[in-house]
């Protein structure tokens, strides 16, 4: 079964964007790979867990902290209690979901709408 790990909260904390959440990270390792949710409003990190693939959502409440991450290329950092997931490849993925985004009506407009609100 594919586990879904939200992002609570997200900020800067010395050049590095710390995304927090209250699920056990162990075992997960990076894939590199982001998807969009239009329908529930986040991008998807997608990172590999032992028998299946873990979603790692950022929700439009943490969108602002992504683009600064972006912005200045903080590496970014899934954190829950004292374990670290490096989230590799992020800014890339997202900056090319961001270009296949921008007017594309094919995600819905309201989500388009968001995406160019915050990041565009």
């Amino acid at each position: 079964m594919r586990q879904k790990i939200i992002v609570k909260n997200a900020f800067i904390k010395e050049n590095e964007l710390i995304a927090e959440t209250e699920t056990n990270l162990e075992g997960l390792t990076p894939r590199n790979q982001m998807l969009v949710d239009s329908d529930g409003a986040a991008f998807i990190y997608i990172a590999e867990g032992a028998e299946d693939y873990t979603y790692i959502a950022f929700p439009e409440a943490v969108w602002a902290a992504l683009k600064e991450a972006r912005e200045h290329n903080n590496p970014v950092f899934l954190v829950s209690g004292d374990n670290r997931l490096e989230l590799t490849g992020i800014h890339e993925e997202l900056s090319d979901l961001l270009v296949n985004i921008e007017g594309n009506g094919n995600y819905g407009d309201e989500f388009v709408s968001k995406v160019e609100q915050v990041f565009m």
